[in-house]
């Protein structure tokens, strides 16, 4: 492994540690932002969220994302505006072909679209679009793209329903610190 890696790595590593002891939002985001890519006003991000590399990252306005979500951001990540994204959620932008001989990275752009739903646990694969002010329900695998206020569920995910198109609410939850 060469040195640039290594310290690469090293800095990834306390970026992501540093984002973690952050108990407060404000500052956290601000400190994603310096780091990670941008993210917007009022929208707060909790502790123990993975980052995968430095920029290739957007998030809207009044998001949440909560504990314990890995946001691969190696291939890019595009949330919108008022996404909720729930604990224990991963979403990858690399991995690699196991169709080639020497098992080459593959990677691809995911993108949130505003209103979006993901709950607990969901797991979204490389490439995928997921449209505006689609929920998907927990423990979900999200291998396709999905269609603008569309209900998923399942593994591989699947259209159980359509959701109404009026979203009201703000997944902006305005608290000021976390332990």
């Amino acid at each position: 492994m060469s040195y640039r890696l290594t310290a690469k790595k090293l800095l990834l590593e306390a970026a992501n540690l540093a984002v973690t002891i952050c108990f407060f939002f404000e500052l956290r985001r601000l400190l994603i932002s310096l780091i990670f890519g941008v993210v917007g006003r009022g929208t707060t991000v909790h502790g123990h969220v993975r980052l995968f590399d430095f920029g290739n990252l957007s998030i809207g306005n009044c998001c949440t994302v909560n504990r314990y979500c890995y946001l691969d951001n190696r291939g890019g990540i595009d949330i919108g505006n008022n996404v909720n994204i729930s604990h224990d959620c991963r979403i990858y932008t690399m991995g690699h072909d196991i169709n080639d001989p020497y098992a080459r990275t593959i990677s691809g752009r995911v993108v949130i679209g505003d209103n979006a739903w993901l709950f607990p646990g969901v797991r979204i694969m490389p490439g995928v679009t997921i449209g505006e002010g689609a929920v998907i329900y927990p423990g979900s695998l999200v291998t396709r793209d999905v269609p603008p206020f569309a209900i998923m569920a399942g593994v591989p995910a699947r259209q159980v329903g359509v959701r109404n198109g009026e979203i009201l609410y703000s997944a902006s939850f305005p608290v000021h610190f976390s332990v």
